[in-house]
């Protein structure tokens, strides 16, 4: 039985920023990991792993060239290690919604739509549908109002 990856140590990402400001980093790996693939940083004699922005654990990336434009935009690195030794796809922790359900509920959403479109223009066009007035329908709403709000008021006295 293989033994899990260690998680390394810690840095959030305004620590990182820090560093590379300072231009105190002397390297990086990006370093596969069960589901996708992080960031080691190495300053003076440590080495830790980035952080997502909103969790303590380490950021994963999906793909490499994802987690390699990190390197390379992010902390200014052209040349870098990489270790895939503990890479393996198809254990992810997390899970995005799949897009295609995401899709069908939206077309289902328009579909119900469209249908209540459609009744709405058969009733507009039936020659039986009765018609009221806006300013009629105001005034009776005005109405209706008045009296809820009569309803609720507290007796004067």
């Amino acid at each position: 039985m293989e033994k899990p990856a260690k998680t390394p140590d810690l840095i959030d990402s305004k620590a990182v920023k820090e560093l590379v400001a300072a231009r105190a980093l002397r390297g990086a790996t990006v370093l596969g990991r069960p589901g996708g693939w992080g960031v080691l940083v190495r300053y003076g004699d440590a080495e830790r792993a980035v952080a997502g922005q909103k969790s303590r654990r380490m950021r994963l990336w999906r793909h490499a060239d994802s987690a390699i434009g990190f390197v390379r935009s992010e902390l200014g690195m052209d040349r870098f290690d990489v270790d895939a030794q503990d890479y393996r796809p198809d254990e992810s922790e997390r899970r995005r919604p799949d897009a295609s359900e995401r899709l069908k509920r939206v077309l289902s959403y328009d579909e119900w739509i469209g249908q209540d479109l459609e009744l709405a223009l058969r009733q507009a066009d039936d020659p039986a549908t009765g018609w009221v007035d806006h300013d009629d329908a105001m005034a009776e709403l005005e109405g209706v109002l008045a009296k809820a709000r009569a309803m609720k008021a507290p007796p004067r006295g």
